[in-house]
């Protein structure tokens, strides 16, 4: 609790430990039930906190991951924006007449497109494309979008945990480990080419050669003019050109010592004064108004609420114990540390953010060196600790960023994601993953 210069105070000198844990999982046990809003849920556990002397304000606050906010925020904004230029509509049409509006090879195709893009960009920002996409192909033919929105979540966590710039627990390790872009896709890339294939293969089996779109439909898609789509060229120039800056930047972020939510939010602000500066100052604030009450700030504020609850817990201890646990059981044995810290970071991912999890892992894993003989020799525990942190936040709606937000665009959409079903699909296809990697870190370092 030191590191953290704050020393909780619980109402009538309670344990911070457990009380801080036993809000986080009543908070979650409610997210579960589905009864109220996630985002009013969070809100009022982060609050709670507050009130009863875990966290003070300023405590509370500092645990906010405002890079990752701001990235969603700003990317938010430039997919509300670019999406009224009808470009969305025209990927989604071309899409489907490559493989002749077949839902089953659409649902393959953006899958693959997910993780790609998720490796060379970040997940998040992947996903905010993708899924605009994806509703405008399942609108026009008519078939169920879950499947879809199920698959491309899986898809860019996977994709994002090949590299060092796709998922933010892969930059905080690369960081930690002096592990450069070329190391992560090396030594992770082929186990996540082998983990996308299985899970292409469990999505067809489970969803995709069920997927049918009448003749009717699929005559319509085929007969449609994509370039028609495009309702605005001159916006839709603008959007690619911010976009595509915006891809640059992200791409040299370290070299340009910007924050990722530095540049989304500059690329947001960016559109908006292309899209509004003709305008007269009534129009102008209008057209703003607009393109940021299409922002999914369930999502945002939920997110809030998270990284308070989370901060809680991680200052009063327990995640470091957590971590020191897992430590302790393998008896100073590699392979056996390595597994531990796959399958832990995993379970754990799936319940807490990834992100200071794996924060707390850090100092933990450099801290086992001299007994494996120095830094050097523990490589695959950096890898364990990116797989398992990366693809166990597959498992269930709040372990990672991209399922949080996939999830709020699909609800704000019509289509519900409810905790439980989700995770009676995920959990399974997770383990398979897992279970690959394992087999994977054998083979490759023992």
């Amino acid at each position: 609790m030191a590191e953290h210069g704050f020393v909780p105070h619980i109402v009538f000198g309670l344990n911070p430990l457990a009380v801080s844990t036993l809000i986080l999982v009543l908070t979650y046990a409610v997210i579960i039930w589905d009864r109220f809003n996630r985002a009013v849920v969070a809100l009022l556990g982060a609050a709670i906190l507050v009130i009863i002397g875990a966290l003070d304000q300023a405590e509370a606050v500092a645990g906010i991951d405002w890079n990752t906010i701001g990235l969603l925020t700003g990317m938010m904004i430039l997919v509300s924006i670019a999406r009224h230029s009808g470009m969305f509509q025209f990927v989604a049409i071309w899409s489907a007449q490559r493989v002749n509006a077949n839902p089953a090879g659409i649902l393959l195709l953006l899958q693959v497109v997910t993780a790609v893009l998720s490796a060379l960009l970040d997940n998040v920002t992947t996903v905010l494309l993708i899924v605009s996409v994806t509703l405008a192909i399942t609108d026009e033919l008519d078939v169920p979008p879950y499947p879809f929105l199920f698959a491309e979540i899986f898809a860019s966590n996977i994709g994002g945990a090949s590299t060092l710039v796709g998922d933010p627990p892969n930059i905080l390790i690369g960081s930690g480990a002096g592990l450069d872009f070329n190391a992560f896709l090396v030594v992770l890339g082929p186990v996540i080419v082998v983990v996308m294939l299985v899970q292409l293969l469990i999505i067809h089996i489970t969803w995709g050669r069920k997927l049918h779109a009448s003749p009717e439909a699929r005559t319509l898609v085929m007969g449609m003019n994509a370039a028609g789509m495009i309702t605005d060229w001159t916006l839709m120039r603008q959007s690619l050109v911010v976009f595509g800056l915006v891809t640059v930047a992200f791409v040299l972020a370290r070299w340009l010592h910007l924050e990722p939510a530095t540049i989304a939010l500059g690329g947001a602000a960016l559109l908006l004064l292309l899209h509004t500066w003709k305008g007269s100052s009534e129009q102008q604030t209008e057209a703003v108004h607009k393109s940021l009450a299409e922002v999914e700030w369930i999502t945002i504020f939920f997110f809030v609420g998270l990284f308070i609850l989370v901060h809680a817990v991680e200052v009063s201890g327990l995640l470091g114990l957590i971590a020191d646990a897992l430590v302790s059981s393998t008896g100073g044995h590699l392979p056996a540390a390595a597994y531990a810290i796959l399958w832990g970071s995993a379970l754990l991912s799936a319940i807490i953010d990834n992100i200071p999890f794996v924060a707390t892992m850090l100092p933990v894993v450099k801290g086992m060196a001299p007994a494996y003989g120095g830094l050097d020799k523990i490589e695959p525990l950096w890898w364990s600790l990116s797989l398992g942190a990366c693809l166990g936040g597959n498992a269930t709606l709040v372990g990672a960023s991209a399922n949080l937000l996939v999830a709020g665009l699909g609800e704000r959409n019509g289509v519900p994601f409810r905790f439980v079903s989700y995770s009676l699909h995920a959990v399974p296809m997770t383990i398979v993953s897992i279970a690959i990697c394992h087999l994977y870190l054998w083979w490759r370092f023992f």
